[in-house]
């Protein structure tokens, strides 16, 4: 199984990035996907998810109404457009696969990508 992320970069305050996850080796339509972050110093957190059929997504308080996660199936892809991108926002992005997870806080996460680094600029 593989998770690439891509499309990490170095943007302004109040810019905006996308960021993509595509996956290999599994079936993609069977795994909840989710985006994590971790800045230095600090630890990962979650930030976006969504369910397998792409209907239901959540997001941590931080980034809901600035982030939009989601997915195209055919393409085994997995996105995160970030809008309005803060200082904070700095982090390396993950993306992680999660086979029997549903979206609920602690759901364990089965297979992670080798993330993508984002800078946000004051």
């Amino acid at each position: 199984v593989q998770l690439q992320a891509s499309g990490g970069g170095l943007v302004q305050a109040g810019g905006s990035l996308s960021v993509s996850c595509g996956a290999s080796g599994l079936t993609f339509t069977n795994y909840y996907m989710g985006w994590f972050r971790q800045a230095p110093g600090k630890e990962r957190e979650f930030v976006a998810g969504i369910t397998r059929s792409g209907i239901s997504t959540n997001y941590a308080d931080s980034v809901k109404g600035r982030f939009t996660i989601s997915r195209d199936n055919a393409k085994n892809t997995v996105y995160l457009q970030m809008n309005n991108l803060k200082f904070e926002d700095t982090a390396i992005y993950y993306c992680a696969a999660s086979r029997y997870g549903t979206g609920r806080f602690g759901d364990p996460f089965d297979y992670w990508g080798q993330g993508t680094q984002v800078t946000v600029s004051s």
